[in-house]
């Protein structure tokens, strides 16, 4: 058992492993009954966490952080994929950030080890155009927040985060000198349709910069999703030059005009289904509402602007019913993603650097 029964007076926030969590217990973890760690069991998370780094320092996606289960089951249902690390769902910099907070609270060395090493993976892991990938695709990812969770962690270095302080000044100035090359490529790959600058697809060559297939579903596109965190990202930047607050702009421009108007999408209960990766217990359908907040599209068309959908089968559809069950449940091909930076963050920000 894992459980510590030490308890830290200011739990960590555990928001950002609900990825993790939710495919875990989604999926291996729906029927078992683990005990799971109290909040406040600061210890007992981190010592879960740090279990399971790899030898290149990194992590593997898709364990269930905040619960314990036994780590000879783990090894016996993630067999091979335990030992491969990867930033796809929100993974890494998660760790390496609780890792430094843990070590905030208790001083424990194994953490900061851990966070050291951690960093060497993002450091050892970037490429030469200044991009991480995710596991689904060699490209620079900005799906499940890759390149977003890793600037934003960078970031957090850079302004002097009271939980990064011990980090010795070799391993700031590397870090720093790699958000540097993050922002340039991040900027350098925002999409631009006849002269005009829109936001960014889930994944981007390395080479070219051009927007990318990854899963059969997952087609070159614009994202209404992952633009968002990215435009929230380089909103953080204090001092943004003229290339920062076009980009800002533009996106945010894009995002007032790509909105969906008069539908919502509604969950409909079915008997449950057991599919490989989730169970199904509703279904979803779009219906006409014309008093409904608008919704965005996951993806939309470089060309048309036009929202599609895709099957696994990397045919497009253009509704959400010619969408198999499986992957209308499975995915998100519609949200509100935009909402909040359009109404509160964006006017924040202009009011801030707008009239510079």
């Amino acid at each position: 058992m894992l459980l510590s029964g030490l308890a830290v007076a200011e739990p960590i926030d555990t928001s950002q492993f609900s990825d993790s969590v939710n495919h875990w217990r989604g999926n291996h973890g729906r029927d078992r009954e683990d005990p799971v760690f109290d909040a406040e069991d600061v210890r007992g998370i981190a010592d879960n966490i740090l279990q399971y780094q790899n030898a290149d320092c990194g992590w593997p996606k898709n364990i269930d952080w905040l619960t314990d289960v036994p780590y000879a089951d783990v090894v016996e249902i993630a067999q091979r994929s335990l030992h491969r690390s990867t930033f796809d769902n929100r993974n890494i910099y998660s760790q390496v950030e609780y890792l430094a907070k843990a070590f905030e609270q208790t001083d424990d060395k194994r953490y900061w080890d851990a966070v050291v090493r951690g960093y060497g993976y993002i450091l050892d892991s970037q490429n030469a155009s200044g991009g991480w990938r995710g596991s689904d695709v060699d490209a620079i990812t900005f799906n499940d927040d890759v390149m977003s969770g890793i600037m934003n962690l960078l970031q957090d270095v850079r302004e002097g985060a009271a939980h990064y302080t011990t980090l010795d000044d070799n391993l700031r100035a590397r870090l720093s000198a790699a958000l540097d090359r993050a922002i340039d490529v991040t900027l350098a790959t925002q999409i631009e349709v006849d002269g005009v600058l829109t936001a960014w697809c889930q994944q981007h060559s390395h080479e070219t910069l051009e927007a990318v297939d990854a899963r059969s579903f997952e087609l070159a596109s614009i994202s209404g999703a992952e633009s968002v965190k990215v435009v929230r990202f380089l909103m953080r930047l204090e001092n943004p030059d003229a290339r920062v607050k076009n980009a800002i702009e533009s996106a945010v421009a894009w995002f007032e005009r790509s909105a969906i108007q008069g539908i919502r999408v509604k969950n409909v209960p079915i008997e449950r289904i057991r599919e490989r990766y989730h169970d199904i217990t509703h279904d979803r359908v779009v219906v006409e509402d014309p008093d409904t907040p608008p919704l965005w599209a996951r993806f939309y068309e470089i060309d048309t602007n036009r929202p599609f959908m895709c099957n696994r089968d990397g045919v497009p559809v253009y509704t959400l019913a010619e969408v198999s069950l499986e992957r209308r449940t499975g995915y998100a091909w519609y949200g509100t993603w935009p909402r909040n930076l359009l109404e509160k963050d964006y006017p924040a920000w202009k009011a801030k650097h707008g009239g510079e």
